[in-house]
């Protein structure tokens, strides 16, 4: 071969190679033979596998379920109740802090009415409240020896707070909205008289110590 050839050899070489892209590119449109078994299938790399090795598939995340929140009724005590989750702001030593603290504390105590749990609202409300205790009293019985409670939902409409700065205790009206209750025993017989429901102002006093409100006195207006 002599020199001649093989310049001509080199220069034909990408025009052999340029047609031979395009008949295997309209190969693989003319949607003749199984396009899985051309040149172009095994030509496009997958994300996975352009990594090192062959990555194996990844398995489907399975959600679990949430649990859902269904109130008491004559056959059985509320389940999967919402916990009342407290604000930032009701920490705050200000009047918008103390109406936050007031409406979170109402919701403990509706929680308690619901559940029969009321830790976290006892860590709030001072021993020395009467009404409180009251309060208190009644939500252990409606839960003793295996009772429950249907309704008696809480709702604060309104909530307003008188607040004085410096003052040793604050002050806050609020309206306080309560749906009847009705009382069952564990054996789902009906326990004593329902309780009819009602629409009244309460003061509520609070102070404030070590970075929190806590709930010293209430009583209702009369």
């Amino acid at each position: 071969m002599t020199s001649r050839t093989c310049i001509s050899e080199r220069l034909r070489l990408p025009v052999i190679s340029a047609v031979a892209v395009s008949v295997l590119a309209l190969a693989g449109c003319s949607g003749g033979g199984d396009p899985q078994a051309g040149p172009t299938a095994t030509a496009v790399a997958s994300p996975a596998a352009s990594g090192s090795g062959s990555a194996s598939p990844t398995p489907s995340a399975t959600a679990t379920p949430k649990p859902v929140y269904k109130p008491a009724d004559a056959k059985g005590r509320a389940q999967n109740v919402p916990v009342p989750v407290k604000p930032a702001l009701a920490d705050k030593n200000t009047k918008e802090g103390l109406e936050a603290f007031t409406k979170y504390w109402y919701a403990l105590l509706n929680y308690g009415f619901e559940t029969g749990d009321l830790s976290s609202w006892e860590k709030l409300t001072s021993g020395s409240c009467e009404f409180c205790n009251i309060l208190k009293k009644s939500v252990a019985v409606g839960y003793k020896e295996g009772r429950w409670q249907v309704g008696g939902r809480l709702s604060t409409p309104s909530v307003e707070a008188t607040f004085k700065p410096g003052a040793a205790s604050q002050q806050v009206v609020v309206q306080v909205i309560q749906e009847k209750t009705h009382y069952y025993k564990a054996d789902k017989s009906v326990g004593r008289s329902p309780a009819p429901g009602s629409n009244t102002a309460s003061v509520v006093v609070a102070k404030y110590a070590d970075g929190h409100w806590a709930v010293s006195d209430l009583h209702l207006i009369q």
